[in-house]
């Protein structure tokens, strides 16, 4: 390893640990500023409520201003940890079987714990809507704010520099691709979908 190499890799690393201290800060607003904030594997689901507009979900219900919902947030230190052990591909790939996994286990408490029964749907934003998502049973919806569109592009391409293996080629080489989008399952399919996927 040259030098160079060395000098970058701990300004990386450097980065990606301000980041994470960051990210414990912003968890802490987080919970002041929410209804709850549980963990599930690789998730940290958030309940708030829904505002701005109405958006549909596939099945055709819809979610309305006032509306609880429960924000799906990657718990990005334990990406970080795949990726540095796993290497790029191999942390996409476990992190969707994580994924499934969370979801089975937020669709149980959904359906037994008392205080998400007030949740409507699972929501989430995120740039990598063509690959990490695929089968999972969201549909995806446009940001609609042109200024809010325009800060999360920003905030998310910089957050897959940091803390993805190849996030600067990739940021580069696909940027029109990473467009972030919001996703958005209602209470019904979530149950239908994954209790079957525990049961069987």
């Amino acid at each position: 390893m040259t030098i160079l190499n060395i000098v970058s890799t701990a300004s990386r690393t450097g980065m990606q640990s301000a980041w994470m201290a960051w990210e414990g800060l912003f968890d802490q607003i987080t919970k002041i500023r929410s209804v709850s904030v549980t963990q599930y594997g690789i998730c940290k689901l958030v309940v708030r409520k829904h505002q701005g507009k109405s958006i549909a979900c596939h099945d055709g219900y819809y979610i309305n201003a006032g509306d609880y919902v429960g924000e799906l947030h990657l718990d990005n230190q334990k990406v970080l940890e795949l990726s540095r052990t796993k290497g790029a591909d191999r942390t996409a790939l476990m992190t969707a079987r994580m994924l499934r996994k969370s979801l089975e286990q937020i669709s149980y408490a959904m359906e037994h714990n008392l205080e998400f029964r007030k949740v409507k749907a699972l929501t989430g934003i995120t740039l990598l809507h063509r690959g990490i998502i695929h089968g999972l049973g969201f549909n995806q919806h446009p940001i609609q704010s042109k200024c809010l569109r325009i800060w999360l592009t920003i905030y998310l391409r910089f957050l897959l520099r940091v803390l993805h293996p190849v996030g600067k080629q990739r940021v580069k080489q696909s940027s029109s691709k990473l467009v972030p989008m919001m996703l958005m399952m209602s209470r019904q399919t979530l149950l239908h979908r994954y209790q079957k996927e525990v049961q069987s």
